[in-house]
C-alpha cells in the first residue's frame, strides 16, 4: 500500500514537472528516466526461482518456476499461510519455500499429522491425505522474532519440525507468482 501511494506521488509530480517544461528533448528525457527507474524497481523487486523437491506438493512441484516478491515483508510481516521464501537455517546458502504455520507467541501442536495452532486445527484443507504425515509434534511456542514453516507435502518436507524455527531475517520473500510449471 505504501509503495503504491509512493508511486501515485512521484507519477503526479513527474506528470506535473513534464507538463511545466518547454523543450520537448528535456520532456522526453525525463519521461524515459521515469519509466527507466520504474522498470528498474520492478526488476529489484521480483526474484526468479526454481522449485527443487516435491516438498510444497501439490502446489509447487520439483522444477517449477516461481516469481519471489523480496519487498513484501518490508511494509508487512508474514502472516499464517504466507508462502514464503527463506534461507535454510541449518545452511544459509541455500533457500527454501515453506508455508508460515505459526508465527510468534503461537503454540503448535501436530496430533497425528493434524496441526493445531493455540489449540485450534490449522484447517489445512490442502495437504491432501496422502501427503500428510501421522506423527506428533510439540506443544511449543514460537519465540518472539521467530516462525514454524511447513511443507504442503508433509511426508516430503523438511522443515521446522525437524530444524527448528525460522529467524524473521531469513525470510526474505514471498511467492507471488508461478511462471512455469515443470509438469
Amino acid at each position: 500500500m505504501t509503495l503504491a501511494v509512493g508511486v501515485l506521488i512521484v507519477t503526479a509530480l513527474v506528470g506535473w514537472l513534464v507538463n511545466r517544461l518547454r523543450v520537448p528533448e528535456l520532456r522526453a528525457f525525463l519521461i524515459g528516466a521515469f519509466v527507466a527507474l520504474i522498470l528498474v524497481e520492478i526488476g529489484t523487486s521480483f526474484q526468479h526461482a526454481r522449485i527443487d523437491g516435491n516438498s510444497m506438493a501439490p502446489l509447487f512441484r520439483n522444477g517449477d518456476h516461481v516469481l519471489i516478491n523480496t519487498l513484501a515483508y518490508r511494509f508487512r510481516e508474514p502472516r499464517r499461510n504466507d508462502v514464503v521464501a527463506l534461507y535454510y537455517p541449518v545452511n544459509p546458502a541455500t533457500s527454501f519455500i515453506e508455508r508460515v504455520i505459526a508465527e510468534e507467541g503461537d503454540m503448535v501442536r501436530i496430533v497425528d499429522g493434524r496441526v493445531h495452532v493455540n489449540d485450534v486445527p490449522n484447517g489445512d484443507e490442502y495437504v491432501q491425505a496422502d501427503f500428510r504425515s501421522h506423527e506428533n509434534w510439540g506443544p511449543q511456542v514460537v519465540q518472539e522474532g521467530y516462525y514454524f514453516v511447513m511443507g504442503d507435502h508433509r511426508n516430503s518436507s523438511s522443515d521446522s519440525r525437524h530444524w527448528g524455527f525460522v529467524p524473521k531475517k531469513y525470510i526474505w520473500g514471498r511467492v507471488a507468482a508461478t511462471v512455469w510449471h515443470a509438469r
